[in-house]
């Protein structure tokens, strides 16, 4: 790495480098913390929350699907209930609309048992088991032999929440400086300075939520670059008016326990429309919303990293189906029909499509939980997926306590 010549446009007590809603949320915890602190956030982007906090399925998830003790499902569990309470101070609308996790078939059962069991170890309140008459109350076009309702799990808009928290940060004293790519980072003695386009920036400390770069912004300051960060796209499909009555709210199905996305569901939001999807694969880009969209640096990487190819193996059959499916509108809206048989190809249209970063191990294994990791005077943010958005205002006190604790503040 080039020396960085140490001449900067400004001097910060503490930089954060990302501004989607985890990174918005860390700087807002800390200067509630510490008003004093001189305090920016840097993002690549001319505007804030413009990746997966801005592409994301909104829901205020309840924390059913987390490894009890796990900091995803106690952060989860917290975190939706402060959300919910933020917005209500903030005026921010909501929905506490519910959802249901649909079992179809007899070999679902079990699964369906195991993760109401785990939904029950993490605390989620109200959480019932339903059968398929209380299933047809809840979803009247729905079928199931059994289902778990969450009537607490809610629906907002995370860019408004995440503009919220920017509101806050500015008002505190803080900085968003947008289009501020951080392009190379060095420690020298007590310092790190960090290269922007915009200018050199000084700071005492540093703190990186940087998403589906994670990895990439870690190894600038000589982090390792394991876990690596393999982006997974998701599309969307969208409800024609004519088939809108189908579905009331939240439909899912019983996930893979081996893999860590949720399957092709139902989505409501905001604006009263009804989303399906996503499905996950490998995406040909870190940035790569469509289908074409091809980034042959980061498509080498990932397909070159031993981690993925591993997984790749083990999953060759799932990877498959989800390619496939992808690429066919019906074998999509097919997995819908399996709990609400009355959806048609011809009811849905193309809607749109958001990126997953998913930090994957080099055995192959994708990480489960959230990963901070701390080195002197920088804290990594080095894996923080979905539930992130719902558990942001608790992952901002979680590291803001890192932060006390790691850079004696």
């Amino acid at each position: 790495m080039n020396a960085i010549v140490p001449q900067h446009d400004r001097r910060v007590d503490l930089a954060i480098v990302g501004a989607g809603i985890v990174g918005l949320a860390t700087a807002r915890a800390l200067l509630q913390r510490y008003p004093a602190l001189r305090l920016a956030v840097l993002d690549k982007e001319p505007a804030i929350a413009q990746h997966q906090t801005g592409r994301n399925s909104g829901v205020i998830h309840s924390g059913l699907y987390y490894k009890p003790g796990s900091l995803k499902a106690r952060l989860c569990v917290q975190g939706a209930a402060a959300m919910m309470r933020y917005c209500d101070e903030r005026g921010i609308p909501y929905n506490v609309c519910g959802k249901v996790v649909v079992a179809t078939s007899e070999d679902e059962l079990p699964r369906l048992r195991e993760l109401y069991q785990r939904g029950l170890a993490n605390g989620i309140p109200q959480l019932e088991l339903i059968g398929p008459e209380r299933l047809r109350e809840l979803e009247p076009h729905a079928v199931g032999l059994q289902a778990i309702y969450s009537p607490r799990t809610a629906i907002v808009d995370y860019g408004r929440v995440a503009q919220c928290y920017a509101d806050d940060i500015r008002a505190m004293g803080g900085e968003v400086l947008t289009g501020h790519e951080v392009r190379q980072i060095e420690r020298t003695g007590q310092r790190v300075w960090l290269e922007t386009p915009a200018g050199m920036l000084e700071t005492r400390f540093l703190i990186t939520c940087a998403g589906v770069y994670a990895d990439r912004v870690a190894t600038l300051s000589g982090a390792p670059c394991e876990p690596r960060i393999v982006p997974f796209r998701g599309d969307y499909y969208i409800l024609k008016p004519e088939q809108r009555h189908l579905i009331n709210a939240l439909i899912y199905p019983v996930p893979d326990p081996a893999f860590p996305f949720l399957g092709v569901h139902s989505t409501l939001k905001m604006d009263g429309s009804m989303w399906l999807g996503p499905n996950a694969v490998l995406a040909f880009g870190r940035e790569g919303y469509g289908r074409w969209d091809v980034n042959i640096p980061d498509l080498a990487d990932a397909v070159g990293y031993r981690g993925f190819q591993r997984l790749a193996r083990s999953y060759w059959q799932v990877g498959l189906a989800e390619m496939l499916r992808d690429w066919s509108k019906a074998r999509f809206v097919a997995a819908v029909q399996r709990f609400v048989p009355e959806v048609t190809a011809a009811g849905v249209v193309a809607g749109p499509a958001g990126i997953r970063a998913q930090a994957l191990a080099l055995d192959g294994s994708m990480v489960d939980d959230f990963v901070f990791h701390q080195d002197g005077p920088v804290i990594h943010v080095r894996n923080a997926p979905s539930p992130a958005a719902t558990s942001s205002l608790m992952i901002g006190a979680q590291i803001s306590d890192m932060a006390a604790e790691s850079f004696g503040l």
